[in-house]
């Protein structure tokens, strides 16, 4: 059963002793889902309500509250309706009526919003209000993203009326909203929703709406955690890969010559390419904090760089490069003359890029050429 149609189903039985509820109840189910016609020149009321329960429920106070006999009519599905609908109409003593429930003022006139005697009452009448509303013009959707528990309104004052009786039983949240030429009164966050049930009467309705909502939002948060984790699975890997190519081209070029405290750093980090920085520490002899254990692979690839530039090789940056489709830059020596007036020395070295494949590299249609005399003027690999 859906939502609207419970709620709707556990209101029409629930059991009102009060007189003062039964009334704003009445009152508010003519209000919000009713009408004022003229029939052989007097007033009859009407009220159109969408279950059989709800309307044998008003049927019934009608008689009890007002001693005023109301007809019973079924409309069967058609058109754009998918189910039957029920009217009452009081046309006997319906002006009488109509003045006591508040749909007219002493001249006759109709009036417009909830009387003053609901508007001022105690709490109880509140409820009574809010539960009327909602079986003349209410529904309920499914908790969710967009769950939402929404009255249908003739007009503007009847809306605000029902958002203040909203605001003095401590529900916070329902709201006066105009959508597609109609007046509603909104109520969007869970736990307003549930606690307007609540002072509804609605207990097994909130039980499943509890439920309903916690299963949506266990489920969403479940999914999202699943999408996070794999995306940072995606983006550990990846890393894990470019830092591997890295760390073993730094240990080719080295050779030997590398430090023995700074290639096991880098071999820890070939051995266990899938491991945290934190993890490599702790696989370390002696184990070694994270900052340590970086600041070495670090200060390995950079050592490895500066060697690639003395020996005019491929530096540490250029597998990874390649691995995502990037041309590298060689470094040449230059035997020919000079260039751009600089004076040939021996043992000059220049960079100058073999192919424009992305965006990072110079956008000037000009060889770019840098000479470099010796290692120690170039900045280290970490402020590249």
């Amino acid at each position: 059963m859906a939502m609207t149609a419970a709620v709707k189903d556990e209101l029409s039985r629930l059991a009102v002793t009060k007189p003062c509820c039964r009334k704003a109840e009445v009152a508010s189910v003519f209000r919000y889902g009713g009408s004022l016609h003229i029939v052989s020149g007097r007033i009859a009321i009407e009220a159109e309500l969408d279950t059989g329960a709800a309307a044998r429920r008003l049927r019934k106070d009608i008689w009890e509250v007002y001693s005023h006999r109301a007809e019973l009519l079924i409309q069967s599905p058609g058109g754009l309706r998918r189910g039957h609908r029920y009217q009452l109409r009081v046309s006997a003593g319906g002006e009488a009526m109509a003045r006591q429930i508040g749909m007219v003022d002493g001249q006759g006139r109709p009036a417009f919003g909830l009387p003053p005697y609901l508007v001022n009452g105690p709490l109880c009448d509140c409820e009574a209000v809010w539960r009327g509303a909602f079986l003349a013009h209410g529904s309920l959707t499914e908790p969710g993203r967009s769950s939402a528990l929404e009255i249908n309104c003739p007009n503007m004052e009847s809306a605000i009326a029902l958002a203040g009786a909203a605001r003095r039983l401590g529900i916070p949240g329902a709201k006066h909203r105009e959508v597609r030429g109609s007046d509603r009164v909104v109520l969007r966050d869970g736990d307003a929703i549930s606690a307007l049930l609540t002072r509804l009467g609605a207990h097994e309705a909130v039980l499943a709406w509890e439920e309903r909502r916690m299963r949506r939002e266990v489920r969403a948060t479940a999914n999202r955690l699943a999408n996070f984790d794999d995306a940072n699975l995606r983006r550990s890997a990846r890393a894990a890969v470019a830092a591997g190519a890295r760390v073993s081209r730094a240990l080719d070029i080295l050779g030997e010559d590398a430090p023995e405290h700074l290639a096991a750093a880098g071999r820890l980090r070939l051995d266990h390419k899938q491991a945290s920085l934190e993890e490599l520490g702790t696989l370390a002899d002696p184990p070694l904090t994270k900052d340590a254990i970086a600041g070495r692979i670090r200060r390995l690839l950079a050592m490895a760089d500066r060697r690639a530039f003395e020996l005019g090789v491929d530096g540490t940056d250029v597998p990874p490069a390649q691995a995502y489709g990037l041309q590298s830059v060689s470094l040449r020596e230059e035997s020919a003359g000079p260039r751009l007036g600089l004076p040939a020395q021996a043992g000059a070295f220049s960079v100058e890029p073999v192919a424009q494949t992305s965006d990072d590299l110079p956008t000037s249609t000009d060889s770019a050429i840098v000479s470099q005399v010796g290692p120690g003027a170039m900045s280290s690999p970490g402020s590249r």
